[in-house]
């Protein structure tokens, strides 16, 4: 099967823009000069790519995108509220310019534009129940600073306690997790060795996952967590005072896209309440829609204290509130505790606050809900009539399922691109879906007729 190829907006003209540009049979072999250039084959054609649809500049070639850069496109390419020639359009477009002539110290130096974004985000997105905003760019630096937060309200607690030395520095965290690869979250990172490995790190303690990703997981389930909350106690107990935090994403993404029970997930913020501990959710690819609500904890029940995101956002950083505000010099009342030189991208900014309100006029986060349960009911489907398709799982358009072995997932993934599919695994067998909130069901239709011929072809 060729992937479908899509017509380019009538009368647009992309002479202006690429007769600047490298010729597209070029690109690699200039980025090889200078850098590990191993990711894909292809040449995003940066105009012509839309929707649900990447294009290939070298080919022509189009893919259906269940990949949407790492799950950070939450529109798809070329939204027409974001390329198109509305007076709305056009006003935006027209602010993006004027946030990317200048790059101001957003931390220091305030602008309008930053002023909009942050309106925008409060109406559509900030919690009541997480009200404080901090900004940075990197979802790994969104993670690393609400570690700091903790860090800084542990220890000032236990200063109330009567500590006279700095206590309250070590992190609870989870088995298959992956928070990043900076300083401090490559401690908490264990997907890929490969990722961390070489690399000093802090030997904080690490949690067994109880995984709950279906039918095959359930028998145990309740045993799995009471074992995770009983490390968790003794950790608390040989550790007495010393452990900030317990950070954990909602759905383990790259380790596997691992689903927890609410209850689970409760029982652990009642632990770490008990012990003067935080409760931090990592909401850099689970946030802003993916799974059916605009946060993923919003849809699980359980309020985090503090809580980072990133991807779709497009900046990235963290929301804190509740447990935080207890302490009265916690970092948000106290200057430049946790800052950075540009406080986040000001172009980030205004691109999501564009993004925000289409979010919010299009309502795409019950889009994500509605599109993903179909998607849900076509993989379990799929796993009908493939014996070798298991676990078919899923919380809005966050979907994935298993393949017997890591060797037949990779196959299936790269049988899959050849025929037009763009597509990721994470954890050791696992075939992920991480469409933007626009998706359609014909466009899942199309990518799993895609996916279902590679797989045909593969076993």
């Amino acid at each position: 099967m060729q992937p479908a190829v899509l017509a380019p907006k009538t009368g647009q003209s992309v002479a202006p823009v690429e007769k600047h540009l490298p010729e597209a049979h070029a690109v690699h072999d200039i980025l090889d000069r200078h850098i590990l250039a191993d990711g894909f084959d292809m040449v995003l054609d940066m105009q012509h790519s839309r929707g649900a649809h990447l294009r290939d500049a070298k080919t022509g070639r189009d893919y259906v995108d269940f990949f949407t850069f790492f799950a950070s496109n939450p529109l798809g390419m070329n939204h027409p509220k974001l390329s198109g020639d509305s007076a709305d359009t056009k006003a935006f477009q027209a602010r993006l310019m004027d946030a990317a002539l200048n790059k101001p110290s957003n931390s220091d130096v305030y602008t309008r534009h930053m002023a909009r974004f942050v309106d925008t985000f409060a109406r559509v997105g900030i919690p009541d129940q997480l009200p404080n905003a901090f900004f940075v760019s990197g979802g790994a630096l969104a993670v690393e600073n609400t570690l700091k937060v903790a860090f800084d309200w542990k220890v000032r607690m236990n200063h109330r306690k009567g500590y006279r030395r700095e206590v309250g520095h070590k992190v609870l965290h989870f088995e298959k997790a992956f928070h990043g690869r900076s300083g401090y979250t490559m401690s908490l990172t264990n997907t890929d060795p490969n990722k961390v490995k070489y690399f000093p790190k802090f030997d904080w303690p690490r949690l067994s996952t109880p995984v709950a990703n279906g039918p095959a997981h359930m028998d145990d389930v309740e045993q799995r967590e009471a074992l995770a909350l009983a490390q968790a106690k003794t950790y608390f107990r040989e550790h007495r005072d010393d452990i900030a935090c317990v950070i954990v994403e909602p759905i383990q993404g790259e380790g596997g896209d691992n689903h927890l029970r609410p209850v689970f997930l409760q029982a652990l913020k009642d632990l770490a309440h008990e012990n003067d501990a935080l409760l931090i959710f990592d909401e850099v690819q689970t946030g802003v829609g993916l799974t059916g609500t605009f946060w993923a904890w919003q849809g699980l029940g359980v309020t985090p204290d503090l809580l980072a995101f990133g991807k779709k956002a497009q900046v990235c950083g963290v929301l804190a509130g509740g447990r935080v505000s207890e302490v009265d010099d916690n970092v948000f009342n106290i200057s430049s505790r946790i800052n950075s030189t540009w406080g986040g991208n000001l172009v980030d900014m205004v691109r999501f606050d564009r993004i925000l309100e289409v979010i919010e006029q299009d309502n795409l986060v019950g889009n994500a809900w509605h599109v993903g349960s179909y998607l849900l009911q076509r993989l379990h489907a799929m796993a009908e009539a493939h014996d070798v398709v298991a676990n078919p799982r899923g919380r809005g358009l966050m979907c994935a399922f298993d393949l017997p072995t890591a060797e037949l997932r990779n196959a299936v993934r790269h049988r899959a691109y050849d025929l037009g599919l763009i597509i990721l695994g994470c954890g050791a067998n696992t075939l992920r879906f991480r469409p933007a909130l626009t998706v359609t069901e014909a466009d899942i239709d199309q990518g799993l007729d895609i996916l279902a011929q590679a797989i045909k072809q593969t076993v």
